[in-house]
């Protein structure tokens, strides 16, 4: 294993663990829930093949599940929002491309950059869990209002996240 697998593979421990140590419980009025794990599927290599991307997103969203005892909502959505994430990056590909071994992060790319690409996917994510638990869209004005700050509270923490521990990776 290379320093960038275990990097991955202790990045991947350290997400799980602030999950659900820490914000397991966090939800601001009633509303906004965190869910920082999602910082680590969409921080990935850009060349990781989709099988990873596919494999990594199941793990991930499996060991929250159990966690949370919500019977593979969040498998669910993080392998959705795994399978879309290279189409996406394709759609907003910068004008000299992607390097290599390069992660689609805030000191990469820049805030701007960083936003087009995190937030349809944190809203997707998020759209699908909700929707996925309400049973529907019977509720469809409250689970959007729910989704929608959830995103903005999830978003606001992944970039909290990446100013306080900046990728020293810069190629």
């Amino acid at each position: 294993m290379n320093r960038l697998s275990i990097l991955q593979v202790v990045s991947f421990f350290l997400y799980l663990l602030v999950q659900v140590v820490l914000l397991k419980n966090v939800v601001l009025f009633q509303t906004a829930v965190c869910f920082l794990y999602v910082a680590y599927l969409l921080l990935l290599p850009v060349d990781s093949t989709p099988m990873v991307l596919l494999t990594l997103g199941f793990i991930m969203g499996f060991v929250i599940d159990i966690f949370y005892d919500s019977l593979g909502l969040h498998a669910f959505s993080c392998i959705f929002i795994m399978y879309i994430r290279n189409y996406w990056l394709n759609l907003i590909t910068p004008q000299g491309g992607y390097d290599s071994n390069v992660t689609p992060s805030l000191a990469m790319n820049g805030i701007q950059w960083f936003l087009v690409y995190s937030m349809p996917l944190i809203f997707i994510h998020h759209a699908l869990l909700f929707y996925t638990e309400a049973g529907g869209f019977d509720l469809f004005c409250l689970t959007l209002w729910k989704v929608l700050f959830s995103t903005l509270f999830t978003t606001l923490v992944i970039v909290i996240t990446q100013y306080l521990f900046p990728d020293r990776r810069r190629i």
